[in-house]
């Protein structure tokens, strides 16, 4: 099955073209990188350049995968929007990602793992996975100041790809994976594996991981 993938959450974005099978695997097309700041301009036209490139129409998709946060608030509901108008179109399967755990997965360690984002305001976007080869589940995500992070990760493996919060994290003594920003590519095999399990969305029912409040938000983008 062909599967697209979306992620415009922060200041670059990436789109990737994916061919998913029933063993779970994804194999990927093509990965391409988003400009920040014109996402709203460039998405939709640099969909239709990749499937046209590949020989594809968009009716040859047939699922898609996007992150739904948490990140810059008009990065996500550019996406989320896009995705939407395809999927309601063509009538396809959402997987909605999480962009921490992208990088609970990308760290590459089983156990326990504290996914971290810098969030602006002295503030981190902070999410506790249990890594498995076969499996990563949830043990919950929030808004946190640093030194709550540094007692909240306690126990845990911290990756991130953020240089200052790696160092801030070694310095207290934390174990600590400093990695590159995941690219649409895992996106899309991990929206593949929530399709085959059945955690899918429907258009209407997607919506943003913001993990802010809306007023807190509101309050930063007219700031």
């Amino acid at each position: 099955m062909l599967l697209l993938a979306a992620d415009t959450s922060g200041k670059h974005g990436t789109i990737a073209l994916t061919r998913c099978g029933p063993d779970g695997g994804c194999d990927l097309i093509e990965v391409v990188p988003l400009e920040g700041g014109t996402f709203s301009a460039q998405l939709v036209p640099q969909i239709a350049a990749l499937l046209s490139k590949h020989g594809f129409s968009k009716t040859d998709i047939g699922a898609f995968a996007v992150v739904s946060g948490p990140g810059s608030f008009t990065g996500v509901r550019v996406g989320l929007a896009a995705i939407k108008a395809l999927a309601e179109v063509l009538e396809k399967p959402i997987a909605a990602v999480s962009l921490l755990e992208a990088v609970a997965v990308s760290g590459g360690a089983p156990g326990r793992v504290t996914a971290v984002l810098d969030a602006g305001r002295g503030e981190v976007y902070a999410g506790e996975y249990g890594v498995h080869p076969s499996d990563t589940r949830l043990l919950w995500e929030r808004l946190l100041t640093r030194a709550e992070l540094l007692e909240a990760a306690t126990g845990s493996t911290v990756v991130t790809p953020d240089s200052n919060l790696a160092e801030a994290a070694r310095e207290a003594g934390l174990p600590v994976n400093q990695i590159e920003l995941p690219r649409a590519d895992l996106i899309a095999r991990l929206g593949w594996k929530k399709i085959l399990t059945g955690k899918i969305v429907s258009p209407e029912a997607l919506d943003a991981n913001y993990l802010r409040s809306s007023s807190e938000i509101f309050s930063r983008t007219s700031s």
